[in-house]
């Protein structure tokens, strides 16, 4: 009976140990699994609430953008350069003063007060990307109801823009008399800016100078031609006119020596020239 208790008692001491490890680890599991299902829970709980919270703020929350009045009308047109409705891209010129007109009317029963005029040049694929800003001029014009203004504002784009297109981006801020703040996009397009052309070059100096010379020399030309028609047209001396020069009688000879007085005696006297005419009569006779 002694070998058969001791069997026994040894088979039982090497099966407790594995059946309360088993029930200890199926335990662990159990807690494992019931710690995790709370954890989802909380999570769940957790992320129902942020849900919550946001979609409430998200509902509440202002975006602070500020819009223009409905009971506000506004109006642009560029003075210079001058362009037309049928133009279908803005073309600035680079270096060169833009100037426009913003025109406000106020259809509502609230005086309006127009603040600041202000422009800039955005990139055009992305507008909220600055590029260069322009001056913004204060104006704190007021508008009664049923009554219109007009703001001039005026820029230049710089030399190194040219060739490029940008985004014109012009805003009127203004505020009625309860103190509400509005903003106006008057022209918030895609604009070219142009590069001017106004250097001599070479090629154009060369041209005035070579039209300067031909004419030049047409005016040479011409005073020549008209030289030589007014000496073939003028009269030619005549070869029968002969020079006799003067005789008088009265001539007083008393100032001369007696000796040269003698000798211009004794010399012979050159007779007169005949005409042809006398001749002939001469003859016929």
């Amino acid at each position: 009976m002694k070998p058969a208790l001791s069997s026994g008692l040894l088979l039982c001491l090497l099966v407790l140990p594995a059946l309360l490890l088993t029930i200890s680890q199926g335990n662990s599991k159990l807690f494992a699994h019931a710690e995790e299902d709370e954890l989802e829970d909380e999570v769940v709980d957790v992320e129902g609430e942020d849900t919550v919270g946001a979609g409430e703020d998200l509902s509440g929350e202002d975006d602070g953008l500020i819009k223009p009045s409905p009971d506000a009308d506004v109006t642009i047109l560029f003075t210079k350069p001058v362009t037309s409705s049928s133009d279908s891209q803005l073309e600035l010129p680079a270096g060169k003063i833009v100037e426009f007109l913003v025109g406000f009317s106020n259809n509502g029963k609230e005086e309006f007060t127009l603040e600041t005029l202000e422009a800039s040049f955005r990139y055009p694929m992305d507008f909220t990307f600055y590029i260069q800003n322009f001056s913004a001029i204060a104006y704190n014009v007021e508008v009664k109801p049923t009554h219109q203004a007009t703001l001039s504002y005026s820029f230049m784009p710089s030399e190194a823009f040219a060739g490029r297109p940008f985004g014109l981006s012009i805003n009127l801020n203004y505020r009625d008399a309860s103190g509400s703040s509005f903003s106006e996009a008057v022209y918030n397009q895609t604009i070219s800016v142009t590069e001017v052309n106004e250097g001599l070059d070479g090629e154009t100096f060369f041209l005035y100078v070579f039209l300067g010379a031909g004419l030049v020399l047409g005016l040479v030309a011409g005073q020549q031609a008209l030289a030589t028609l007014a000496r073939k047209r003028s009269p030619r001396p005549s070869s029968r006119q002969i020079e006799t020069g003067t005789t008088n009688s009265n001539v007083d000879y008393e100032w001369l020596p007696k000796e040269l007085l003698s000798k211009i005696k004794k010399s012979p006297k050159v007779p007169k020239p005949v005409s042809p005419k006398q001749k002939k009569s001469k003859k016929a006779d």
